[in-house]
């Protein structure tokens, strides 16, 4: 399957400011199933843009605008193919329990072990964790069927609500009205992952629309969430919370981490005394192959504007994206 992603954001300021620094996560990965074939970055004004991978594999460019702008227009366009994968199989042998708590006793992936900024073991998360596992406790199963089992939990539990929640709301947010994004739903799925010993973490991509679904077209104009799970002998599984669903060939991947924290689509600081508004759109759609990528074009539809709220136990000045 192959998809053509166009990505644009859009800062606008009250008043002119003198410099942004910005960093972008919007390159999809390259790996396993998945090829990044072409990939551009375009930025107004115009800017030199430096990339580089993390320790996970994602690929990052930042870029200083020094001179003075009242907005700054940051566009991807990639080019993206997909490849079936092989289906998971029905369940695993329940030994494979002691492989698993090999990888805590050793140190490995330590990062998807342990609770992280938005993936946090509260309370109350502990409590609805523990409504999962039933008489026999958490691990009554093999691995396989506990985390699906977690997963259909969440899809059933949860109402998908697009903005209901905020990019930095807490994980009891959620929990408590029992609505969320799909980001919601991953951090839940995570958290209560990890909290049986399974390492778990946060996949930051794009979702393809279904024809004659509104609900989905609505999804495909943001970016997407899901979860990556690390079993014995399947390795790194993605499974969506918000479908009930094995990560398949609608989803696309751009960035792995712990949560939200470690990837947003953009995350920058600039200098100046001025409010902004942040315009974002997304477009995901099939696409034969291009001898070249078409032209940027200048917004896709469906773009919607968000005013832009600075946290400062988050992170001050910065712009991040919501995740529908």
């Amino acid at each position: 399957m192959q998809y053509t992603v166009r990505h644009l954001t859009r800062f606008t300021y009250e008043n002119p400011i003198s410099e942004s620094l910005m960093e972008v996560r919007m390159q999809p990965r390259t790996e396993g199933a998945q090829r990044c074939l072409r990939f551009e970055l375009a930025v107004a004004p115009r800017a030199r843009v430096f990339g580089y991978r993390d320790h996970l594999g994602n690929s990052i460019h930042h870029f200083d605008t020094p001179a003075r702008h009242t907005q700054l227009t940051i566009t991807a366009h990639a080019y993206v193919e997909l490849d079936p994968i092989p289906s998971i199989p029905v369940s695993l042998d329940a030994r494979t329990w002691q492989e698993v708590d090999t990888w805590s006793g050793r140190g490995d992936l330590w990062d998807f072990l342990q609770p992280s900024r938005f993936a946090i073991w509260t309370p109350s998360l502990r409590e609805y964790a523990a409504s999962l596992s039933g008489d026999r406790g958490a691990r009554a199963a093999d691995p396989l069927t506990t985390i699906l089992t977690v997963m259909q939990a969440i899809h059933r539990d949860f109402e998908y609500v697009p903005r209901s929640t905020r990019v930095d709301s807490p994980i009891d947010e959620a929990l408590s009205a029992r609505r969320g994004v799909c980001q919601d739903f991953a951090h839940i799925m995570i958290a209560a992952s990890r909290l049986i010993g399974l390492p778990c973490r946060y996949v930051s991509g794009y979702i393809a629309p279904t024809p004659n679904d509104e609900v989905s077209h609505l999804e495909a104009s943001a970016t997407h969430a899901w979860v990556e799970v690390r079993l014995p002998t399947l390795g790194w599984v993605g499974l969506d919370p918000t479908h009930n669903a094995e990560a398949g060939l609608r989803h696309v991947r751009v960035a792995v981490g712990r949560d939200y924290a470690d990837l947003p689509p953009t995350r920058g600081v600039f200098k100046g005394g001025a409010g902004s508004t942040l315009t974002v759109a997304v477009e995901v759609s099939p696409s034969d192959a291009p001898t070249a990528l078409e032209p940027m074009l200048p917004e896709p539809q469906g773009a919607t504007e968000e005013a832009a709220v600075p946290d400062p136990d988050f992170e001050r000045q910065a712009q991040m994206q919501q995740q529908q």
